[in-house]
């Protein structure tokens, strides 16, 4: 077993992929954040991905992706297109 005195406490960045050395941190958690909230809608409206697909025209693959958390094949501007589907405003300061 480690001692308390072993251990170590690191304040992170707030950026995870920053803190882990991932190329285009900024972009990379931008998607993570949007992708949670195309999770978040999806949750809360009970929405399958098919239902998603037939509200959205968007393929429901897609969908299945993030939530997957694959999201190395989406830009912002897809997971944005996404959200407004789903009828949300999205905003990005």
């Amino acid at each position: 077993m480690t001692s308390d005195d072993d251990m170590e406490l690191i304040h992170g960045s707030g950026n995870i992929f920053r803190d882990l050395g991932r190329p285009n941190p900024e972009a990379r958690q931008l998607k993570a954040i949007l992708a949670g909230q195309v999770l978040k809608v999806l949750d809360e409206s009970g929405l399958s991905t098919r239902k998603a697909q037939e509200m959205t025209g968007i393929d429901h693959g897609d969908f299945s992706r993030v939530r997957r958390a694959k999201l190395d094949r989406f830009t912002v501007e897809r997971l944005i297109a996404m959200l407004e589907g789903l009828g949300q405003e999205v905003e990005v300061s």
